[in-house]
């Protein structure tokens, strides 16, 4: 069974970091690929971040360039979050998921999701 635990969010003034994290267990799969997604109150769910397992392919997406960087640590199973000049348009609900073999920016292409953790930017 697949299971996927975020944590690390938390409530700032804009310009400062966070550095959440997604652990996991249960995937047995050699080619897999492991997203960042948020999800503001009123909005839909958009990819933040992807990477993948073995090749360490990233894709950002567009609003986090030059601010957000993902990484993993494959001896600990954790994906890393780091988001850096956080702005207010980033509060949102952050989730990770799990996909097999190949990275999609498709939500509904993500069987296996985390329960999210909360990250509140002020101005």
């Amino acid at each position: 069974q697949v299971m996927l635990v975020e944590s690390g969010g938390g409530s700032l003034q804009a310009g400062g970091s966070l550095r959440p994290s997604c652990e996991a267990s249960g995937i047995t799969a050699s080619e897999y690929c492991v997203g960042w997604f948020r999800q503001a109150p009123g909005k839909e769910r958009e990819e933040v971040e992807l990477i993948r397992t073995p090749s360490n392919y990233t894709h950002y997406a567009d609003t986090v360039k030059g601010r957000f960087t993902i990484s993993q640590d494959n001896a600990k199973n954790t994906v890393y979050l780091q988001m850096n000049s956080l702005k207010p348009e980033d509060t949102a609900m952050y989730y990770c998921a799990a996909v097999w073999n190949f990275c999609t920016v498709i939500t509904s292409h993500y069987p296996h999701w985390g329960q999210g953790t909360q990250v509140t930017v002020s101005s």
